[in-house]
């Protein structure tokens, strides 16, 4: 079991977008795989989105750097809503999902100061059972929390990912 330490921490708050796509008749999310120029978080998998700037809504925020990120057009997101916004030990401020559809599929552009890789992966693929697991880890706490994580070829999505995939994965495939 696990224990997790707090190196840094962050208190801006951020919004992130699970963006989906119908795909030959399957829901596919896009994610990224997090530069090693980044100063938190590097090589993780997670949304696209980040910090809000000054004044700026977490739903602004998570269409700006959408398309920072991986040249998303804010204009071809169709925001259906958001999910629970939560907090990880790293960044005590609220971390705000939002859930967009596109009309299809998109093309990616990773920004390489910033996403390493950006992929798609249809949501049924994350339903398996070789693929998602959980354990349980002590925070600096003192309290034993389960993590969840999903087993991807190359990838480990584990963490506020984690938990926000599973979440959308309640709501779209129930």
């Amino acid at each position: 079991m696990p224990t997790v330490a707090l190196p840094g921490r962050s208190s801006r708050p951020a919004g992130v977008l699970c963006a989906l796509f119908d795909q030959d008749g399957q829901a596919h999310v896009i994610l990224t795989r997090r530069s090693s120029r980044l100063r938190s978080h590097t090589h993780q998998v997670s949304f696209p989105g980040g910090r809000l700037e000054l004044g700026e809504s977490a739903l602004s925020a998570a269409l700006r750097e959408t398309e920072e990120e991986v040249g998303l057009d804010p204009s071809g997101v169709e925001v259906m809503g958001r999910l629970t916004q939560m907090r990880t030990a790293l960044n005590p401020a609220p971390i705000t999902p939002f859930v967009g559809a596109l009309a299809s599929r998109p093309t990616l552009r990773p920004n390489p100061a910033e996403v390493e890789r950006a992929f798609t992966i249809p949501l049924v693929e994350l339903t398996g059972s070789e693929v998602y697991r959980q354990e349980l880890w002590t925070f600096p706490d003192g309290v034993e929390r389960p993590l969840e994580f999903f087993e991807l070829i190359g990838d480990t999505v584990w963490g506020a990912t984690a938990r926000m995939l599973t979440e959308l994965l309640d709501l779209v495939l129930a």
